[in-house]
């Protein structure tokens, strides 16, 4: 059984039906018991900000509801999940006294949904599912990070 965790960019390639969310299916299975799959609610005010700025019509609006009812949301202010943003952070720049990034890695400004998403996967030990590149440098350290090329189908 294994837990994992959307970023917004999955969760967006499994409502268009794109090629790389089949293969996310297949390789990862993230819809069958007794895998867990869920996303931060950080990811559903993203997801509906993509909706609105897209101009997504009433019937597109109701399909994406009924896909995002179907998938368990985590609240990000749950005391460990600030932490570890603070961790993850702090991390990320260089300035984590007690966790500092390896010599040969430089540090990096993260968009502050993408620290929550990672935050809350790391809290409940899920497996963040993402297409971009945002979180490589969390992978193995914070939490474990799968890279899903757009391109797989």
């Amino acid at each position: 059984m294994s837990t994992y965790i959307l970023d917004t960019g999955i969760l967006l390639g499994y409502f268009k039906g794109a090629g790389y969310a089949s293969y996310v299916e297949r390789e990862y299975a993230i819809s069958s018991p007794p895998n867990i799959t869920v996303i931060s609610i950080v990811t559903l005010g993203e997801i509906w900000s993509i909706a609105l700025q897209r101009g997504w019509g009433e019937e597109k609006q109701q399909k994406l509801r009924e896909m995002l009812n179907t998938i368990p949301n985590v609240d990000i202010s749950r005391t460990p999940i600030i932490e570890r943003y603070a961790q993850i952070d702090s991390y990320s720049q260089g300035k984590n006294s007690i966790l500092p990034l390896p010599r040969h890695m430089s540090s990096r400004n993260m968009g502050k949904n993408d620290i929550w998403i990672a935050a809350t996967g790391s809290v409940i030990n899920a497996i963040l599912l993402t297409n971009d590149n945002d979180f490589e440098h969390l992978n193995g350290v914070f939490l474990t990070v799968k890279y899903i090329d757009q391109n797989l189908k």
